[in-house]
């Protein structure tokens, strides 16, 4: 029995097959297949690393299961014909000899389809975001019956074609608004045949793919199907519906369900950002399991092992499937096993890398939190050479990052910072809203402090990095200000001040000037005190630029609920006794204002890295003393500065 998680860390069977933990890798699309939606090497290595990290099941990614249109983006994973099954089996022998069950997901994207026309879909109900880019063409196809026959025997022989390459479990995608969801909610099943309507005949296809996909690989082979709690859509799928068709799968044979939700319309609650509460989906896991006698996973946003250890010893579930997390750090489950859950690489649910600037751009998934994902073998960290001193100027997630990465190459390492380690990462997570940034900002300093980095406690000149071999400057950036008359007024503060202990709280009319991140932050953080109302004030045509989707979908939500006055197309003249004086069209107007808040964006401290390069040192600039960024950008800058001195 492990001390630290005891039923995390026991085995546990779904149908004949035992997992050594009860930890699965939820499958989640990386793009790191080949275009042709073979196996590739970098897909092989980044399920290696979950395998080496004592993962006790890995669910591959999504594997689309005919050429016509069930493939969702580029580089996806196929197993639409027998020629996939080299590399399958490659892959699924690569989890076995690590002692991992590996298992993958078949599915088709019904009418989310990234890639565009053609679309085939239960009715004819368009994606909102596939219609307003591609137009009348995004309206799907309506299924025929001929159609529907087709693609219950695709089904079939794609769960035959993963158990010939050696998969021990295949999991049904009957979640997220993909094609099967399509036919259970009826939000998009608008049909009036025997597939439409009642419950049970929504639930008519997916029987029959379940009962094709059984009679293909027998009675003994364990098959498994992802559900959506509820799809989160007004007039969508219940959690009475699903906890029937999970009633119905089991008679059938199911193995287990894998209980997720939303769909790609309702994405965040699907892949939850932040700003909503953690296992946001556990509530329909635990619903279900009431209603069973199979195994259930739990899933979603399940980031530390304390929590899914409490969500399994208090029967809300028997399975704890992760996605994020285990991108952040592959090696959780080993840590956690072993009792160092302070080294776990936490997933702060940004969604910056694995969504914003992967996936939504068509591209190969990333991580903030870990630089390695991907690029395992190229980014990995080895033994320097030579043994070097080394200054990291700056103790934000920028200079922590790249202090560690130096000291964990042997490196002597000094980080100089004049006030506590963190840097900004103190103001980007003072609202409870942004309270997974504060995990980010607890590993990265105690990874400083275990790995020997020494720290004093000062704003380095450039006389204290004469001694040093090597420099890494990263010293952030200061707030930009705001040249109006006005703006030294006592009731003008920077937005940053106001998102810390002490900083001042004031009610009345609030108005914050900037409609970037930092300013839609502090406008929400006190849009939810009493007697405050907020207005943002942004001189482009709209708000938010440059922040997630999900922040952006839920900033939009709260903006609404909370009354937040909004200008675009607003340019500041000045800030008098009567508030903010604003031009608008070439007409000015007077917004009242109580209380003023400048988030006017960001300038590099650059002055520091600029006089070593001109004394001629080896110096590195990182983070927003370099550009300004994102929390992303400050670990991956640091993280690649600390491989190169």
């Amino acid at each position: 029995m492990n001390p630290y998680y005891p039923t995390l860390f026991s085995p546990c069977k779904i149908g004949n097959v035992t997992i050594k933990n009860r930890i699965c890798k939820a499958p989640q699309t990386t793009g790191l297949s080949h275009m042709d939606g073979s196996v590739s090497s970098r897909l092989v290595r980044t399920y290696e690393d979950l395998a080496r990290g004592e993962v006790g099941m890995v669910i591959v990614e999504y594997a689309y299961v005919d050429r016509d249109c069930s493939k969702s983006a580029s580089n996806q994973l196929g197993i639409c014909d027998d020629e996939y099954i080299v590399g399958l089996g490659w892959l699924a022998d690569t989890l076995k000899n690590l002692d991992c069950v590996p298992c993958i997901q078949i599915e088709h994207c019904g009418r989310q389809r990234f890639l565009g026309p053609p679309m085939k879909s239960a009715s004819p109900n368009p994606w909102p975001l596939m219609y307003q880019r591609y137009g009348r063409a995004a309206i799907p196809q309506e299924l025929t019956l001929d159609e529907i026959d087709q693609l219950v025997e695709d089904f079939g022989q794609a769960a035959r074609r993963a158990k010939t390459a050696g998969f021990q479990v295949v999991e049904i995608h009957g979640a997220h608004g993909y094609l099967i969801t399509n036919f259970l909610s009826p939000f998009t099943n608008q049909r009036t045949d025997w597939y439409g309507g009642s419950r049970e005949n929504r639930f008519r296809f997916l029987e029959q793919v379940f009962t094709r996909c059984k009679e293909y690989v027998g009675e003994d082979f364990p098959i498994i199907v992802r559900l959506s709690g509820t799809d989160y859509e007004p007039g969508g799928m219940s959690i009475e519906d699903t906890i029937y068709y999970a009633q119905r799968l089991e008679e059938l044979g199911c193995a287990a369900i894998d209980v997720s939700g939303g769909d790609h319309h309702q994405m965040i609650h699907q892949v939850t950002p932040m700003q909503l509460n953690r296992g946001h989906n556990v509530w329909a896991a635990e619903a279900i399991k009431k209603a069973v006698h199979i195994p259930v996973f739990a899933t979603g946003s399940i980031t530390q092992p304390d929590y899914a250890e409490e969500i399994l010893a208090s029967g809300k579930a028997d399975f704890i499937s992760m996605g994020r997390p285990l991108l952040a750090d592959p090696y959780w489950a080993k840590k956690a096993m072993e009792g160092r859950a302070e080294d776990i690489s936490p997933c702060i649910r940004c969604n910056e890398g694995c969504l914003d600037r992967g996936n939504h751009l068509g591209k190969s998934i990333n991580c903030t939190m870990n630089p390695l994902l991907g690029f395992e073998d190229a980014l990995a960290i080895h033994p320097a050479e030579e043994k070097k001193k080394v200054a990291v100027v700056g103790g934000g997630p920028a200079g922590l990052k790249a202090a560690d990465t130096a000291a964990l190459r042997g490196h002597d390492v000094t980080l100089f910072e004049k006030r506590a380690l963190g840097g900004y990462l103190f103001e980007a997570s003072y609202p409870d809203f942004k309270a997974d940034i504060r995990d980010a900002h607890k590993y990265l300093v105690t990874q400083v402090n275990k790995h020997g980095v020494h720290i004093v406690e000062k704003e380095a000149a450039l006389q204290d990095l004469e001694d040093f071999d090597a420099v890494i400057v990263a010293a952030g950036a200061s707030p930009a200000g705001l040249p109006v008359p006005g703006a030294d007024r006592e009731n003008v503060t920077l937005a940053v001040d106001a998102l810390k202990d002490g900083g001042p709280r004031p009610t009345g009319e609030v108005v914050v000037v900037g409609g970037g991140l930092i300013g839609v932050e502090t406008a929400l953080f006190f849009s939810a005190r009493p007697n405050t109302h907020v207005t943002i004030l942004e001189m482009l045509p709209q708000i938010m630029n440059g922040c997630s989707d999900s922040d952006r979908t839920v900033y939009s939500q709260w903006i609404q609920e909370r009354n937040v006055a909004v200008y675009t197309s607003s340019r500041v003249a000045a800030i008098s006794e009567a508030g903010v004086v604003i031009e608008q069209n070439g007409r000015k107007k007077t917004v009242p204002a109580d209380h003023v808040f400048l988030a006017t964006g960001m300038k590099p401290n650059s002055g520091l890295y600029d006089q070593l390069l001109e004394k001629g040192m080896r110096a590195f600039s990182v983070g927003d003393s370099q550009a300004i960024g994102k929390i992303y950008d400050a670990i991956h800058d640091g993280y690649k500065a600390g491989l190169k001195v």
